[in-house]
């Protein structure tokens, strides 16, 4: 049996009936700390702005801020210490699904969870609600799309060795089939992997048009930068359904060429309300901050869900949130958003790298229920 890891509570934490605490978890460290500023910033425009329209339920809300790039057991203890002293009254932000598998059966039950991490689905634990995508709705459109307009249909997938990866290449192989094509092998490393050269060796032995990345943060900006000097570039387009424009700007612009991504926001994105966004977030942080991709952005709206869904259901008890979560819609970056079997319904974008930038091909077919 494991002991429990020693968790303190917050040494500032006191019982205050005029504030909402919530648990921000997300990477300050690891490979996902690449977007953990962006994922910060975008959190606290989001409570600033649901407190200048009047809080909570009335009361303010405050963040309280969890490294959610700690070891998934560590990040679990400290969360629920957290909801047991009454230190905080909900949950969210981004974490890789580890973390996820983690926390949600330790504290879901006793306050609302909104994950903001595209994940690989299948979440049904009572009292987690989800922004972000899934494969059915982000990965195999995107790969149909690659089929049929750039004929990709041999497959490499490269990716971390966890949950989201593994499961996300499952349902991959799938979704080639369905195209016409095939994933002719797989390749997992751990979390913090530097060296590639026996996965690029290969992938450069098998007949692929196309590689699958699956890769987070920083060790996906490693793998774009020796894929590139490899010469497979030439060779293999990429697809990512985790890439964002930091981890562009990490790569570089002559270690992303033909690579593709697909998600439900890009900073590139031009309509009202991703607008409206971007002049908020300049506004508040300048110039000079972070880009808000879609990692970072996730986090927006984690927040906002989780302040809409309080207060439709007028109560932080999680069983009267869940019950009213159907009816609950809140309007962001990515639009005006509703609910689905507690995943939230949105537009997926598939967009190819451009130098530092994104340029948005297409909208892709809407995704089918989650499941």
């Amino acid at each position: 049996m494991h002991r429990p890891l020693p968790v303190r509570t917050p040494e500032w934490f006191t019982a205050d009936e005029s504030v909402v605490n919530v648990a921000l978890v997300y990477p300050m460290q690891g490979p996902g700390g690449i977007f953990g500023p962006t994922c910060e910033a975008c959190a606290r425009l989001a409570a600033e702005e649901v407190n200048k329209a009047g809080g909570v339920l009335g009361r303010e809300l405050r963040l309280v801020e969890v490294d959610g790039g700690a070891a998934p057991r560590r990040v679990a203890a400290e969360v629920e210490a957290l909801v047991a002293t009454g230190a905080v009254q909900g949950v969210t932000g981004w974490h890789i699904s580890s973390v996820r598998r983690a926390v949600a059966p330790r504290i879901a039950h006793r306050v609302p969870y909104v994950y903001t991490a595209l994940y690989e689905g299948g979440e049904h634990t009572e009292g987690v609600f989800l922004t972000s995508e899934t494969p059915a709705g982000q990965l195999l459109p995107a790969m149909t799309w690659l089929a049929e307009a750039r004929g990709a249909r041999r497959w490499f997938v490269v990716g971390n060795d966890y949950v989201w990866p593994r499961h996300t290449a499952r349902a991959a192989r799938q979704y080639a089939r369905a195209c016409r094509g095939r994933v002719c092998g797989e390749a997992y490393l751990p979390l913090g992997a530097e060296d590639f050269g026996e996965v690029l060796r290969r992938v450069e032995r098998t007949d692929a048009d196309g590689v699958l990345m699956l890769l987070v943060g920083s060790d996906a900006v490693r793998f774009n930068r020796a894929f590139a000097a490899s010469g497979l570039d030439r060779r293999c387009l990429r697809l990512s359904t985790l890439m964002d424009e930091n981890m562009l700007l990490g790569s570089g612009p002559d270690a992303t060429v033909d690579l593709f991504s697909t998600a439900g926001f890009f900073a590139s994105l031009a309509d009202r309300n991703s607008m409206d966004f971007h002049g908020l977030y300049a506004g508040r942080f300048g110039i000079d901050a972070p880009v808000p991709g879609s990692l970072g952005e996730s986090c927006y709206e984690g927040v906002l869900l989780l302040a809409a869904l309080i207060e439709r259901a007028r109560t932080l008890d999680v069983s009267a949130i869940g019950a009213a979560a159907e009816h609950v819609s809140y309007e962001g970056p990515r639009g005006l958003l509703g609910l689905s079997g507690r995943h939230v319904r949105q537009r997926i974008y598939l967009a190819q790298a451009d130098g530092h930038d994104f340029n948005v091909l297409a909208q892709l077919p809407a995704p089918p229920p989650p499941r």
